[in-house]
């Protein structure tokens, strides 16, 4: 009875521990908390959406902004998962398992990223099945090189890309980091220079668009300045870019629904609404307004 309870005793002691290991330890008790309550609230509102956002886009014709909704799904579940396992980033023998992990999950969120990029480029005309083909192909060439590329890093030269848990850390990673970092901003800006040129025209006509792209514009231009602080030597900029990691994770998704999808189901309403006005008008119930 004495050995059952002290193993008993044990067990619970373990547990309290593992649960206080997973809240606190590897990056802090904010960084896990701030990564997990954003994203499982994100997921939670689309959830609490789902029936409603499917009945709208099964009467929709828009082939993109169906794969969008899908694709933003799976890349929110594959995120959440990534914040609830922050302790394998911290924990022996789990490597592999994170960076497999964390090499999914982020470019699940660059393939959301580059897709909404192709969709702006190609200006206003981009709802056929001609152009969800065209922005899905462009985006599987872009993030499938990066994939490649990474597994590379990780697999074949044993470089810790995805682990950041320890400082310094190898100058060759930070170097893929700046050159990442440099062509998203490169081309945030040279959208953002589009819109106030004389090319504005091409591009679709919706200030969300460019509110969202100078948002992206500063993030990234900040992490790059960060990776190469880092890269140099500097401990600031891997606490910068510690910081901007948490910001992508958490608040990204968000950004690119509010940006991409709540206008098209806030029009579908608003859609709805006219047309239930007009057949109320059409059967006579505002003509005592007008007497």
């Amino acid at each position: 009875m004495v050995e059952l309870a002290i193993e008993n005793e044990g067990s619970v002691l373990s547990s309290s521990g593992g649960f206080h290991d997973w809240a606190f330890q590897c990056h802090g008790f904010w960084h896990n908390a701030i990564l997990i309550i954003a994203s499982f609230l994100f997921v939670l509102y689309l959830a609490l959406q789902a029936k409603q956002s499917f009945l709208k886009l099964s009467n929709g014709r828009s082939y993109i902004i169906i794969s969008y909704y899908a694709s933003l799904w799976l890349v929110s579940i594959l995120n959440l998962a990534w914040c609830f396992s922050q302790l394998w980033e911290c924990t022996p023998g789990k490597e592999f398992t994170w960076n497999l992990l964390s090499l999914f999950t982020t470019s699940g969120m660059l393939f959301l990223e580059v897709s909404l990029l192709a969709f702006l480029l190609q200006g206003n005309s981009t709802n056929s099945l001609e152009a969800l083909t065209r922005t899905f192909g462009i985006s599987g060439i872009i993030v499938g090189f990066d994939i490649l590329l990474k597994a590379i890093y990780l697999f074949a030269f044993g470089i810790p890309i995805f682990i950041n848990s320890d400082y310094p850390t190898p100058h060759t990673k930070w170097n893929l980091w700046v050159v990442h970092r440099l062509l998203l901003t490169l081309v945030y800006g040279f959208i953002l220079f589009m819109y106030h040129s004389r090319w504005r025209e091409r591009l679709p006509a919706r200030p969300a668009y460019y509110k969202y792209v100078t948002i992206m514009l500063i993030l990234n231009a900040i992490t790059l300045f960060a990776c190469g602080l880092t890269g140099n030597g500097a401990a600031f900029g891997f606490w910068l870019y510690h910081f901007m990691v948490v910001c992508y994770h958490a608040f990204y998704l968000p950004l690119l629904y509010v940006t991409f999808l709540a206008d098209f189901f806030q029009e579908e309403d608003l859609h709805l609404e006219n047309v239930y006005y007009s057949e109320m008008k059409d059967a006579g119930f505002f003509e005592a307004d007008w007497n």
